[in-house]
């Protein structure tokens, strides 16, 4: 989408990133940055010594959303079985929709010309029996291609590939089966049962099971329920004010409970995430009795922890703040003695501007901290 706004780009390595400081992240790079080690959720300061001549662009939202609404409409164009999986990536179930577009091949074939055509951007896609063949076979046909693994083929397909192109395999997983000199999917499905049950616990056989391309999970149409709720804020330079902090929290828990709005959801749990530098970390929770849903009830419950937290630790400078929700249950308010649901207007007013235009559109003043003087 970058280049597409940006064509003198092209061909450039360029890096868009969760904020430009040094402990932003990396959301994602051109081809060209990778070419130099540059990776998804990097570090931006890393990134920049790894390829400095980058050109780094800040993450645009409200850019990105439309396109992003666009593609999933074309998806559904074809299926109602649509399981998105990010802004612009999802598993389709096509079976049955033959006599109307062919197989999933043609279907493959078809959405990627209409992105291109519609959107102005680049599709890969990968076409097999389930959706684990086909998330690595998609993977395979970046950043523009289309990748068909036959029924009855997904050994083979996977055999020669990298460990860590199978989903549910991480670093320590990876590093594991290094240690016993699995280096190849294939060989991982070389590897006896009851050894990796041994060596993994039930998670050995799902490996097996994987590795062989055995996958049998549904393609769910839509998210599904949502399990927590988070949102976190990692400071340029580690933070000392109080008050930003407040502040910082106060927007989170905003953010928090129009998530929350939006999953039909309500939290009796609150948890917050405090990271001191170099990179020492703590979490602190709460359970309550009354689900929370509103973000002066959820900024409440955070800010008693935050308030504890922090004093524990001298009101040490802050790297890192964030708030989450979690044994979430089926959305439910009651009002208190002589309380209205007016002053939410302002918190949805809020949040819908926050929805179509991008998350950074309206904050507080203190979340800005002190502007430099001049």
């Amino acid at each position: 989408m970058e280049l597409l706004r940006r064509p003198q780009l092209r061909g450039l390595p360029v890096v868009v990133a969760g904020g430009l400081g040094n402990r932003g992240v990396v959301n994602t790079c051109s081809y060209e940055a990778r070419k130099f080690g540059v990776r998804s959720a990097m570090p931006v300061g890393r990134a920049r010594q790894l390829c400095p001549q980058a050109t780094f662009l800040a993450s645009d939202y409200a850019y990105y959303g439309p396109a992003s609404t666009a593609f999933h409409a074309i998806l559904r164009e074809y299926t109602p079985l649509v399981e998105p999986a990010g802004a612009d990536e999802a598993y389709l179930d096509v079976a049955g929709c033959e006599r109307l577009f062919g197989d999933g091949e043609a279907v493959a074939g078809e959405i990627r010309r209409r992105v291109q055509a519609e959107i102005g951007i680049t599709a890969s896609a990968g076409v097999s029996v389930n959706k684990l063949v086909s998330k690595v076979a998609s993977d395979a046909g970046k950043p523009n291609g289309l990748v068909v693994v036959p029924k009855g083929g997904e050994a083979a397909f996977l055999a020669p590939r990298p460990i860590r192109d199978l989903p549910m395999i991480g670093p320590k997983t990876a590093t594991a089966l290094t240690d016993l000199g699995v280096h190849t999917i294939g060989e991982l499905a070389a590897m006896p049962v009851p050894a990796l049950v041994a060596r993994f616990g039930n998670h050995g056989h799902e490996l097996h099971e994987r590795a062989v391309g055995r996958f049998d999970a549904p393609v769910h149409s839509g998210r599904g329920d949502a399990r927590s709720v988070s949102r976190e804020t990692t400071f340029g330079d580690d933070e000392p004010s109080g008050q930003r902090l407040r502040a910082v929290l106060r927007g989170e828990a905003e953010r928090v409970a129009a998530d929350l709005a939006a999953n039909e959801r309500s939290a009796r749990t609150v948890t917050l995430k405090l990271r001191f530098p170099p990179f020492e970390t703590l979490t602190r929770s709460v359970t309550v009795g009354t689900p929370l849903s509103v973000a002066d009830e959820l900024f409440e419950a955070a800010a008693g922890l935050f308030e504890r937290a922090w004093a524990e630790n001298a009101h040490r400078p802050v790297r890192l703040l964030g708030l989450g929700a979690t044994n979430l249950q089926e959305r439910a308010r009651q009002l208190r003695l002589g309380e209205s649901t007016e002053p939410d207007r302002l918190s949805d007013t809020v949040a819908q501007i926050r929805a179509r235009f991008g998350d950074a559109t309206v904050r507080r003043a203190a979340e800005l901290g002190e502007s430099p003087r001049q």
